[in-house]
Formats: C-alpha cells, sequence, structure tokens
C-alpha cells in the first residue's frame, strides 16, 4: 500500500459557528450531543464508532475528549460509541445509528471486510462515510482521516537506529495485528530505514493478533527465547506492545540496555521513554486528528466536499480514496515536554511517583 500525495497539516482547520453543543452519557454507553438552543448548527448527525479500550488507552483517554470537543465547538449533533473489540458489536452499533438518522458515519474499523459491509449498509440508506485512522481496504468510505502511517513506521525505524548507532545489532520486530492495515505501514516504513542498515539483522518478527498486549508478552517471550536472547533492539508498534517486550526484558535483566521504540505517547510510554527503558514513541496529536474529522464531517453534514491533503491507494477496491494525512511527531527524552504542552497527556499523570525527578529533569513543571 502506498500513499500517493500528502502534505502536513499544519493545524485544525476550525469551524467557527455560534452555537455549541452540550453532550452526554447515553444508556447504551456513547456519547451524545445536541445544541442548547434545540436546533444545530449543521442539518445532520455525525456517528463516530470507536474499535476498542484494549490495544490502546488513546481511542477514550484521547479520541474521544478531542472528537466531543470538537463537535460541540460546531454545534453539530453527534453520537460517539466504542466496539469494545468486537466486529459483530460494531455492526451493530453502526445499524443503530443509522436507524437514528446519522448522515455521516465515522469509524475505526476492526477488520477491512466488517468495516466495508458496515459503510456498504451506510450508503444504501444515503450516509456518507469517512475511514478515520484506518483505511478500510475495499470498501468505500468517501473520505479517510489519519496520520500518513508509513511516516510513523520510518519514524519509529529511524529512531531505533538512533538508539542503536551503526553497531552490528540484532532486531526483534513486534508488529500490529494483521487485520490493521495501519499496522502493515507502520512494518513497511519502519524496514524501510532498517533494512538499509547493513550491520543489522533481523532475528525474529511476528504481527500480534488485535494488538492485544498480552499476547504480545507470550509472543515476544518466544521471539526472545529463538534468538537465544542475542536480541539488541525491539521494534514494537506501538506503547501497549513495547511494554509487553520491556517487561520481558526486565525479567532477564535487560531493561534499559535493549531499545524499544513505540507509538501513541501514552502515559505509560512517556514514562518509560523517561525512564530509559523505551527510547522513543510517536506522537500523533488526537486533538489534531479529530479536528480534521470534524471539519470533514460536518462539510458532508453542510452537503459540501472537505478540504483534504491528496489521495491514499486502496488496491483491494481499486480506488484512490481522497485523505486528509496528518504529520506524526518523534518523542524522545529530549522533547516529551512537547506532548505534554499540545495537551496530549497532562503532567499529573505523567510526572506521578517515580517519573517526578524524570520530569523535572526533562523540564516538565
Amino acid at each position: 500500500m502506498k500513499r500517493k500525495t500528502s502534505m502536513m497539516v499544519v493545524g485544525m482547520v476550525g469551524v467557527a459557528l455560534a452555537l455549541t453543543a452540550c453532550g452526554d452519557d447515553s444508556d447504551d454507553g456513547g456519547d451524545s450531543g445536541s445544541n442548547d438552543s434545540g436546533s444545530s448548527s449543521a442539518e445532520g448527525k455525525v456517528g463516530v464508532i470507536l474499535p476498542d479500550t484494549e490495544s490502546s488507552v488513546r481511542w477514550e483517554s484521547s479520541d474521544r475528549p478531542a472528537l466531543e470537543a470538537a463537535f460541540k465547538e460546531a454545534g453539530v449533533e453527534y453520537d460517539i460509541q466504542n466496539a469494545e473489540g468486537d466486529a459483530e458489536k460494531m455492526t451493530t452499533i453502526a445499524d443503530g445509528m443509522i436507524a437514528d438518522g446519522v448522515t455521516v458515519l465515522a469509524i475505526v474499523n476492526l477488520d477491512s471486510e466488517s468495516g466495508a459491509a458496515i459503510e456498504e449498509k451506510a450508503a444504501s440508506q444515503g450516509v456518507k462515510t469517512i475511514d478515520y485512522d484506518r483505511l478500510t481496504l475495499g470498501g468505500s468510505a468517501d473520505y479517510y482521516v489519519s496520520f500518513d502511517n508509513s511516516k510513523v513506521g520510518a519514524l519509529q525505524g529511524q529512531g531505533l537506529a538512533d538508539c542503536l548507532g551503526d553497531k552490528d545489532a540484532n532486531i526483534v520486530y513486534l508488529n500490529g495485528s494483521p487485520t490493521d492495515n495501519n499496522a502493515t505501514l507502520f512494518a513497511a516504513g519502519a524496514h524501510e530505514v532498517l533494512d538499509a542498515i547493513s550491520t543489522y539483522t533481523i532475528v525474529g518478527e511476528q504481527a500480534v493478533p488485535d494488538w492485544d498486549n498480552e499476547q504480545a508478552v507470550t509472543i515476544f517471550e518466544q521471539l526472545y527465547t529463538q534468538a537465544d536472547g542475542k536480541v539488541d533492539g525491539v521494534l514494537a508498534a506501538n506503547d501497549g506492545l513495547g511494554g509487553a517486550a520491556i517487561s520481558v526484558l526486565e525479567e532477564n535483566g535487560l531493561a534499559g540496555q535493549v531499545p524499544v521504540t513505540g507509538q501513541d505517547a501514552t502515559v505509560e510510554g512517556l514514562q518509560n521513554v523517561l525512564a530509559g527503558t523505551q527510547c522513543m514513541t510517536v506522537y500523533k496529536s488526537a486533538k489534531l486528528e479529530a479536528g480534521a474529522l470534524a471539519d470533514a464531517a460536518i462539510a458532508l453534514v453542510n452537503g459540501e466536499e472537505a478540504e483534504t491533503t491528496g489521495t491514499t491507494e486502496d488496491a483491494t477496491g481499486g480506488r484512490d480514496v481522497p485523505s486528509i494525512l496528518l504529520d506524526p511527531v518523534s518523542i524522545t527524552k529530549d522533547n516529551v515536554k512537547d506532548v505534554i504542552d499540545d495537551g496530549g497527556q497532562s503532567a499529573a499523570d505523567v510526572c506521578a511517583g517515580d517519573y517526578a525527578a524524570a520530569c523535572t529533569e526533562a523540564g516538565i513543571s
């Protein structure tokens, strides 16, 4: 999968509307919002289905509040729910949202097959669709909103290379879910960087089903054993998988000696970076991504076209998907403060307990 065109999106394209919406918790665990005056600034309703709460804490801790804030600011009615890692539940939620009158539906698919079926059903009912964060291969989304995921992998590869240097090194890849197209792009971007360094040898590589952190521990233990413990670096696709690898390295007295990558700039990931057990993570601003989704959704609600940065090839579907692709940022101990300053995490959470001194050293207060 290759991205045909991308440009850096410097910030959210604000939609300045006078009215704001007020969200409340719905009975089914989702959030719905409506305008205080009883009429939305935009004639329509947006539904968003997040994937789970296990693969990464970002979906509930970062994406949901960022999306709520963006929709409230725009004065558009919304419904945000979480499929809890269950493709059938996501389909049921989508059916309910369509029946409830959403005019735009955004999904983070759990797999392309079920995602494509949801989008086909939505289109048959006149509902516009947006792929959020993950491209649905063979789908029919009107737009794709994400980060440049090949660049995410390239940043991870370069981050690991910076930590290892040009010495001889054995590398293990702990890739994301095989059903997630993003995971394929992350791995491809990392390989493009690391495969070009002749002193590095891949001694193990495996995808982790459903980004399951517990399975990641078992998988990494097996890869570590197969390599006779001769592992010098770990290309972990996100902070959860990185944490799994670190736990195994700790048991073998190697935490902090073997560089490990990550992604999402979670609280745990940033703490590991500050502690030196993880050499880097990749920050993808939820505020920026949610703002881009909100802008695209609101444009569709208003019967307009969204502003895009290019297209992304869907080889399975044989089409080029209009895309809004944002730039990720590499985070090391030297710039953890940037995530805090951007609101990606709070200093209180990251600097709690044993991490207070490391935060002070990093200029975080």
